[in-house]
């Protein structure tokens, strides 16, 4: 018998970090993603962001790829907010993604930090942010599809 228990940190941003997610609609988009995640088998453990990018926690089912999770949930959430009307901004998402794996005992800190999103950006900018986590994640944040 084969056991996994996967938590992934997935994060992506809006085209040309555009501030397209209005904090007023955003749980439409949230609740979208939410059912998704749950027609594909993943569980949502938390979500959230800001105008210009979106975080998640999901525990994946060893049976999917997160990189075709991804595509199809940003093919399908793209649809939803062209056709949807509260998000005028939307011009797609930027492409790629960033996704990193995180053990059973860091959930709470992940949560709290998804959660923290607003309070966070007071301070930080989503590229001081996005450097941070790929430095502690041991990557260069010099790689070409570092956020311009």
């Amino acid at each position: 018998m084969s056991f996994a228990n996967l938590y992934y940190h997935i994060m992506f941003h809006t085209k040309y970090n555009a501030m397209a997610i209005n904090v007023e609609n955003e749980r439409i988009l949230y609740s979208y993603i939410n059912g998704f995640c749950n027609n594909y088998g993943v569980k949502l453990i938390r979500l959230g962001g800001m105008p210009d990018h979106i975080h998640m926690l999901l525990n994946m089912p060893t049976t999917e790829s997160v990189s075709d999770f991804v595509k199809q949930l940003k093919v399908a959430t793209s649809k939803m907010l062209y056709q949807d009307g509260h998000f005028p901004y939307f011009e797609g998402w930027q492409n790629g993604y960033s996704a990193f794996t995180y053990a059973y005992k860091d959930i709470e800190m992940i949560v709290n930090y998804i959660k923290g999103q607003k309070e966070h950006h007071k301070v930080f900018s989503f590229r001081d942010e996005y450097r941070k986590i790929l430095i502690e994640n041991g990557i260069s944040p010099d790689e070409p599809f570092f956020p311009k």
